[in-house]
């Protein structure tokens, strides 16, 4: 099971900056993610990247030359996958009173508008809950 509790402290900024590594075909240095997003200065990409090493959601792959001087690379400690699942364990949580798993699913379903890809999430769904009837 995947835990949910660190994720909630990431703020929209170290999420944005996970995204830029996520989406990268190899790791990236920091200012080649400042230059991702114009919002981002060298400065906010920099401590964003200090808060994220020390929670160890990226670490340092290489260090290479930017231009003539070295620089360090940066790649992520997590998958996508597993971050996004892990987010929306923490939100489902906060919501449980108000929603049940069958809801959400509901709602997830029902959003869904490519339906070769609707059978197949609904073919899998039908497998994980037998293997969970199974176990119980």
């Amino acid at each position: 099971m995947i835990s949910y509790e660190p994720f909630k402290k990431l703020t929209k900024t170290d999420i944005k900056v996970l995204s830029i590594l996520w989406s990268a075909p190899e790791p990236l240095t920091a200012s080649q993610m400042a230059s991702e997003d114009p919002s981002f200065s060298i400065n906010t990409v920099q401590a964003t990247i200090r808060k994220l090493l020390s929670n160890n959601y990226i670490e340092v792959s290489n260090i290479v030359y930017s231009g003539t001087v070295l620089a360090r690379t940066y790649k992520p400690t997590l998958l996508q996958k597993d971050f996004a699942l892990a987010k929306l364990t923490y939100e489902y949580h906060r919501i449980e009173n108000a929603l049940s798993i069958a809801d959400f699913i509901t709602a997830l379903l029902q959003s869904e508008s490519d339906s070769d890809r609707l059978r197949q999430d609904i073919k899998e769904i039908r497998q994980l809950l037998e293997q969970y009837e199974s176990h119980l």
